[in-house]
């Protein structure tokens, strides 16, 4: 359980000028985002001018020096206002700490402090050709002298054609297997980069679309880590940071979508019986169950959150519990995919007008799929469970 000292920090924390964000700027903006798949550009860059992009980083390279706890619980925030900005946060917050782990220090004065901390980045991992094997490329980087060339069609990049800075994976030049990756910081104004629209049924602002990397340079300077370690940035760069986000992204959803069907069920009355919504026992009892449900992740994400800072502390692999967030993965997806959906049933016509709970029942979809998808995800957590063996890049290990 988490102990009370992280939970009094999360009441007393450093959250005032988070909040005014969220309200005066992230949650004004959501609905019109959507509406229009328009980009939550001013959102990111009031949360940067906040310093909350770099919640991660060192204050010496601009940022808040703050931890896993503290970025967990913004991304809770966010992610109550809008999951759209709540996952181009966890992208951006995500591709700077692993650079934090396995970049130069040239590397973060460049990409994490220059602009005064404004310049946005995202991964860009997955391929179409292996679907939900987000980690597992077909794509080689090949060799330009001391620098490189990355050819890659990359899917499901958020913020694709909107980020500052990519953190792109393909596999090394000349790769001994497909375990053989190397990982790249690649500019986004590069040559040779070019993004497609994104059309989806939610999260329509995150932009998570196709990007396709044509024989674009990349420094060595800007190759991330050493080549052949890309494994290792997976499981102990990328994945933990990004698990325990995506989780309280969709923690935060259940959380504003039960919000907003207590505040209608409460507010609307039935003029025949002069009776609110929240007077019907059959309504008190859906909105009770979605209740039980939303409480469940919390101590968990907090609890989590600090194993991430415990580990970070000690220069131990995060990975260590990689199955731990994914279970958390797991159930804040369905979470709040139950609790959308039981705000939807009880607020009836009014929730299924467009507006934030239509929105949250559509951007909660996306939950399910993103990866590793939950029936990916179910795979690894019950081959822990009896013993077998995970391993993600070899055939009979995932």
């Amino acid at each position: 359980m988490p102990t009370s000292t992280a939970v009094r920090k999360l009441e007393e924390g450093p959250y005032p000028q988070l909040d005014t964000v969220i309200e005066q700027v992230v949650r004004a903006n959501a609905d019109r985002n959507d509406r229009e798949g328009r980009f939550p550009r001013e959102n990111l860059l009031a949360l940067a001018e906040a310093g909350w992009t770099g919640v991660l980083n060192a204050p010496r390279f601009g940022g808040l020096g703050l931890g896993h706890v503290d970025f967990a619980e913004a991304a809770y925030r966010i992610g109550q206002a809008d999951a759209s900005t709540g996952l181009v946060y966890v992208m951006h917050v995500g591709a700077a700490q692993t650079i934090n782990l396995f970049g130069t220090d040239d590397q973060k004065e460049r990409w994490l402090k220059a602009n005064n901390g404004t310049l946005l980045g995202t991964y860009s991992t997955s391929e179409r050709a292996t679907g939900g094997h987000w980690w597992y490329n077909l794509s080689e980087a090949s060799r330009d002298g001391d620098d490189y060339r990355l050819n890659a069609e990359k899917s499901f990049t958020t913020s694709s054609g909107q980020a500052d800075f990519y953190v792109a994976q393909t596999r090394t030049p000349g790769a001994k297997d497909q375990a053989d990756i190397i990982f790249f910081i690649v500019d986004g104004k590069a040559d040779g980069i070019e993004s497609r629209p994104w059309e989806a049924l939610g999260v329509r602002a995150n932009h998570s679309g196709p990007i396709r990397y044509a024989n674009v340079l990349i420094p060595q300077r800007d190759r991330l880590g050493t080549e052949g370690q890309g494994k290792e940035i997976i499981y102990d760069g990328v994945s933990p940071v990004y698990l325990i986000g995506l989780g309280a992204v969709w923690e935060g959803l259940a959380r504003g979508v039960l919000n907003a069907a207590v505040a209608h069920t409460t507010g609307f009355v039935h003029k025949d019986r002069n009776k609110s919504l929240s007077d019907y026992q059959a309504i008190r009892q859906e909105l009770g169950a979605a209740k039980v449900l939303v409480e469940s992740l919390r101590p968990w994400r907090i609890e989590l959150a600090e194993k991430l800072d415990e580990l970070w502390r000690a220069g131990r692999p995060q990975s260590e519990i990689l199955i731990p967030l994914t279970e958390f993965k797991v159930h804040a997806a369905e979470v709040a995919n139950k609790v959308a959906s039981s705000a939807l049933t009880v607020t009836g016509g009014y929730g299924y007008h467009r507006g934030p709970i239509e929105r949250a029942f559509r951007d909660a979809r996306a939950a399910i799929a993103m990866g590793p998808s939950n029936i990916i995800a179910r795979e690894w957590i019950g081959k822990a469970l009896v013993g077998l063996p995970l391993e993600l890049f070899y055939e009979g290990g995932e």
